[in-house]
């Protein structure tokens, strides 16, 4: 019975994220959201230093919660809580990071840090 409810509960997720995907969907305005942006991305930290012009990054969104999975090997920032400054613009809450986030259904503006880490993207959809 268990399997059963948690397979559900996936389902019903999964409909939801599905139906989120829409170009014409802004993440302002739904608590559930997934959807590609491309265009440049970098990372930068002690380590590495990585650039990259025609990057993407995935971005899911389950209430207040953004997740942001970058391609090229750059790290996912994930778990980033936000308020809502605007309609599309997203300020950090919390000691967790500092930044400013620009989302709408057509463009991806990141400057974020946590922890000596830096992650940039400008990129649409």
């Amino acid at each position: 019975m268990k399997l059963m409810l948690k397979s559900l509960a996936v389902l019903l997720f999964s409909a939801f994220v599905m139906t989120s995907c829409s170009k014409d969907t802004d993440p302002a305005d739904v608590d559930v959201f997934a959807g590609t942006f491309r265009g440049s991305v970098a990372y930068r930290d002690a380590e590495k230093n990585i650039t990259q012009d025609n990057g993407s990054v995935f971005v899911t969104k389950v209430n207040a919660r953004y997740n942001f999975r970058f391609s090229d090997g750059i790290p996912d920032l994930t778990g980033v809580e936000f308020s809502k400054k605007d309609d599309n613009t997203l300020i950090s809450t919390g000691s967790d990071g500092t930044g400013l986030i620009t989302i709408n259904k057509d463009k991806l503006v990141i400057g974020f840090t946590r922890n000596g880490r830096t992650w940039t993207a400008d990129c649409g959809r």
